[in-house]
C-alpha cells in the first residue's frame, strides 16, 4: 500500500471529535462522583459508596480511552512524519499501530457505555 500524507491525516478530526466527547463523558462522571461523595460525607450510605466505587471504575476506562485515543493521534503524527522523510516501511508500520490504538480506544469505549447502559438499567428497576 502506498501511504499518503493524506490518509493519517484523515484520522486527524475523527480522533479530535473522539477526544471531545469522552473529555464530556470524563467531565459528567466526576462532577457525578463529586455529588455523590458529599451525599456520601453527609449520609454515610453504603449504596452511594457503592455508586461511587462503580464510577470510579467507569472513570479508570476513560482515562484509558484517553490515552489510547491520544496514543493513536501521537502515531498518526509521526507517520506523517516518516512519510515526509520518506521512510515508508516504518511509515506503514506506525500507523498500523495508529490505528491499532484507536480500534482500542473504540472498544474500551464500548465496554464504558455498556456499563453506563447497565447502571441507568438498574436505577430504572427501582422506579418500577
Amino acid at each position: 500500500m502506498n501511504l499518503t500524507l493524506s490518509i493519517p491525516a484523515l484520522l486527524f478530526p475523527a480522533i479530535s471529535l473522539t477526544m471531545l466527547a469522552y473529555n464530556a463523558r470524563y467531565l459528567a462522571i466526576a462532577a457525578l462522583i463529586r455529588q455523590l461523595h458529599k451525599q456520601y460525607q453527609e449520609t454515610g450510605s453504603s449504596s452511594v459508596s457503592l455508586q461511587v466505587k462503580k464510577l470510579s471504575k467507569r472513570l479508570s476506562i476513560i482515562k484509558n480511552m484517553q490515552a489510547t485515543a491520544i496514543l493513536s493521534f501521537l502515531l498518526a503524527v509521526i507517520t506523517m512524519s516518516l512519510i515526509y522523510v520518506q521512510l515508508n516501511f516504518w511509515a506503514n508500520l506506525v500507523f498500523g499501530f495508529s490505528l491499532l490504538a484507536l480500534i482500542i480506544s473504540l472498544v474500551l469505549s464500548f465496554i464504558e457505555v455498556q456499563l453506563s447502559t447497565k447502571a441507568l438499567a438498574i436505577q430504572l428497576k427501582d422506579l418500577e
